[in-house]
């Protein structure tokens, strides 16, 4: 790719991780695509999974469901987040599922489709303890039946659990008052409980994936698709007792060379987190110094030219994978992944094929 930095995302990949869990799941799996697919791109995503058959994505912000349909998906779209009442009309003309969980919103979906001659379909959030939004799940007969009863066709019903890959025992007691909520609500509703780690951990029928899709789930054979590659826009050599980057932390020993990458952490490499990066023949370079908003300081053993390519971020390479920098910063793959920039270009390769390039 003619960039001095760049994302690749291997749809292969992500089209197996996807097979491996609907062959795990009883029911449909849901492409979660929020947060611009946890930073690898939803729209492109969007249109390979539609392509390959994928019935439904979801997001989590109408903003999130309207880029898809300006860029010309067409395939279900639902919006996860609960819908605000100034919402409703806008979520009508994009063609967008909005999910409910109050009454007020129900009744502005209702009042703005009649007002523009459209049909409200929608999916009924049942808080089974996460305690975030939905309907009480002791309401949920209720609760259906007012939404109902304003003209507002419920297509689905569905919850979130809380302590999935932490607290079995409350995974189990979500589990047993959705199934509650489904005993008393009948059959004639598509229902959804599970996410990644509860359907690797617990089976589910119909569930919301979003990490496992991504291959961020260690310990299940899932396959991380995405690779962050970078060529240096300087390498040169350093003297004994040159110090590099802010504080001047970094003290060369001399005679050691030096690249400069242009990412930072205005791309999403966290400070203190990213160690090393792999140089063009597969070795380790320490990274010298800390990392700079728009630029990174590697230490090499000898010099390279400005074509050499450095992965700074490899599926098959641990120290520097996704799950890695959030282990060393002490929080999830999730938050680490949605911060890697969208100014970085993105290629979509499927079988060594460029599927397409977007920026």
């Amino acid at each position: 790719m003619e960039a001095r930095a760049w994302m690749e995302v291997d749809l292969a990949a992500l089209w197996g991780n996807y097979l491996f869990l609907k062959g795990r799941a009883g029911g449909e799996v849901i492409p979660v695509l929020k947060a611009d697919a946890y930073g690898h791109g939803a729209l492109p995503l969007a249109r390979f999974l539609f392509q390959r058959g994928v019935r439904r994505v979801a997001v989590a912000t109408l903003a999130e469901g309207r880029a898809l349909r300006e860029g010309g998906v067409e395939g279900e779209v639902l919006l996860l987040g609960s819908l605000h009442p100034l919402e409703a009309e806008e979520a009508l003309r994009w063609g967008l599922t909005p999910t409910l969980s109050t009454l007020e919103a129900a009744r502005a979906l209702a009042e703005r489709a009649r007002a523009l001659g459209l049909l409200p379909r929608a999916h009924l959030k049942v808080d089974t303890g996460m305690n975030r939004v939905g309907f009480p799940w002791e309401e949920a007969a209720m609760a259906l039946k007012a939404v109902e009863a304003l003209g507002v066709r419920v297509e689905g019903v569905y919850s979130h659990l809380a302590t999935a890959g932490e607290d079995a025992a409350f995974v189990e007691v979500q589990k047993g008052r959705f199934l509650e909520v489904r005993r008393a609500l009948g059959e004639a509703y598509f229902y959804h409980l599970e996410n990644s780690y509860g359907l690797l951990l617990h089976g589910g029928e119909n569930v919301r994936v979003g990490l496992a899709l991504y291959g961020l789930v260690p310990g299940f054979g899932l396959r991380p698709v995405l690779r962050l590659l970078a060529r240096p826009t300087l390498v040169k050599r350093l003297k004994a007792g040159d110090r590099v980057g802010y504080g001047g932390e970094y003290v060369a020993r001399g005679g050691e060379w030096l690249a400069t990458l242009p990412v930072g952490y205005a791309d999403g490499l966290p400070r203190g987190a990213v160690r090393f990066v792999r140089g063009p023949g597969g070795g380790l370079h320490p990274v010298a110094g800390r990392i700079s908003m728009d630029q990174t300081t590697v230490a090499l053993p000898g010099p390279l030219g400005l074509e050499a390519v450095f992965e700074v971020l490899s599926p098959d390479f641990g120290p520097t994978g996704l799950v890695a920098w959030a282990e060393a910063r002490g929080t999830i793959p999730y938050e680490v992944a949605v911060h890697l920039s969208r100014r970085l270009p993105r290629l979509y390769l499927l079988e060594g094929e460029v599927w397409e390039r977007v920026g």
